[in-house]
């Protein structure tokens, strides 16, 4: 439900797609399912790679069709979600000119001023309580929400709460006897290993894809969207518009990600949110409807040597750079725990907390690691000088500061 979604049907080359069927009208809803084309049938796409994996993974999941078995094991507790909210309908500039007015008068006034926008997604639950997960741009700003079980049963969702930065959002439902998922572990995902995706591609109920995991630790910056803070899984299974807050499994059916968006113009490149970093975010989404993310307010690159050679011979600079690696800080926003900590533009981290950083990631993951209010210790290069630096990390601002 985020400004991406509801551009989704006019913008087909954006360069990032969230796949959450936006809250749209049923006309651009439509839009999002022209141009699609046959595919051939399951058993054709999946049977030669069943037979490949029998011989690769027999140890590990000890069957001849291990992609049914963990849709068999998963795919109950795996849910669509529909979506609606009101907004105000906005009322045409010249029902107001005075022109207009004086031959038609009030003709107008009856035209609806409001209208309704709906979208849908997937989701999964993870325990018995009725929790389950999606995508914050699912549901965010929704009126209402319908979450949908496989066996047709229907519950009305309360939203727990939503954290844009991470996408990541906990719903609850009050049922019984509700299927769960099982969780894997994230963290020791490698690249080639199966993976499976469960949900509801432009509304096609419990669809089945499958591929590998193409890559792990995919940067929001990497990805196109330097506003999250998130490291990504990179997959080839195909996922599309729907797919949104449904599951990415292992072969052996744990989930391990969080479908949540698509590269526009690309095939066989999605991205899932890592389970363990949802979860994270989920446990304090039920505990307070709200995510604290440490915020420290600088702006950084990645020192090499062509940027500190750029950097040094700018006359416009106002500093120069006599370390050879780290990270170059060259943006601080005003009043924020970095400045009132001493952070200097120009100044270069070497280590966080006694951990050399080569780079601004490991540095944004350092500070993703920290707590608001805690202590983070930093060594930088200042003009040729080791100075230590103790920053408190405050909570990230809603809106960006200004410099």
């Amino acid at each position: 439900m985020t400004q991406q979604d509801k551009s989704l049907a006019k913008q087909p080359n954006k360069l990032w797609l969230y796949i959450g069927l936006p809250l749209l009208g049923a006309t651009s809803a439509l839009c999002l399912s022209q141009g699609m084309k046959p595919v051939s049938s399951i058993a054709q796409n999946t049977a030669p790679t069943a037979t490949i994996a029998q011989s690769r993974t027999s140890s590990l999941v000890g069957s001849d069709n291990f992609i049914a078995e963990a849709v068999d094991k998963t795919g109950p507790a795996v849910v669509r979600i529909d979506s609606s909210r009101t907004v105000k309908a906005q009322r045409p500039a010249i029902l107001d000119d005075p022109f207009f007015r004086q031959f038609f008068g009030d003709a107008a006034e009856g035209m609806p001023r409001e209208r309704e926008e709906r979208g849908s997604g997937s989701g999964f639950i993870i325990n018995q309580d009725g929790i389950l997960l999606t995508n914050a741009h699912v549901v965010e700003g929704a009126d209402s929400v319908t979450v949908t079980l496989r066996d047709g049963r229907e519950f009305k969702g309360k939203v727990l709460g939503t954290d844009s930065l991470t996408d990541v959002a906990a719903i609850r439902i009050e049922g019984k006897n509700l299927p769960t998922v099982s969780l894997g572990n994230s963290d020791q995902l490698k690249p080639g290993e199966w993976a499976i995706a469960i949900g509801n591609p432009l509304g096609l109920d419990n669809t089945v894809t499958a591929g590998i995991i193409s890559a792990t630790g995919r940067t929001s910056a990497q990805v196109g969207v330097p506003d999250k803070r998130i490291g990504f899984i990179q997959t080839d299974a195909a996922i599309n518009p729907g797919n949104s807050g449904g599951p990415l499994l292992n072969q052996r059916g744990d989930v391990i990600g969080m479908n949540t968006a698509i590269r526009a113009g690309a095939q066989g490149l999605g991205f899932a949110i890592p389970i363990n970093a949802a979860r994270n975010i989920a446990d304090q989404l039920i505990a307070k409807g709200k995510v604290s993310h440490p915020y420290l307010g600088i702006q950084m690159r990645t020192l090499n040597a062509d940027l500190k050679r750029q950097i040094n011979e700018d006359p416009n600079a106002n500093f120069s750079v006599k370390a050879d690696r780290g990270v170059l800080i060259f943006r601080i926003m005003r009043d924020s725990p970095a400045a009132k900590g001493g952070i200097k533009r120009g100044d270069v981290i070497s280590k966080v907390n006694g951990q050399t950083v080569n780079s601004a990631e490991e540095v944004q993951a350092q500070v993703d690691r920290a707590t608001v209010g805690g202590d983070l210790s930093m060594e930088i290069d200042r003009d040729g000088q080791r100075l230590s630096l103790a920053i408190k990390p405050g909570e990230f601002p809603r809106q960006s500061p200004q410099n």
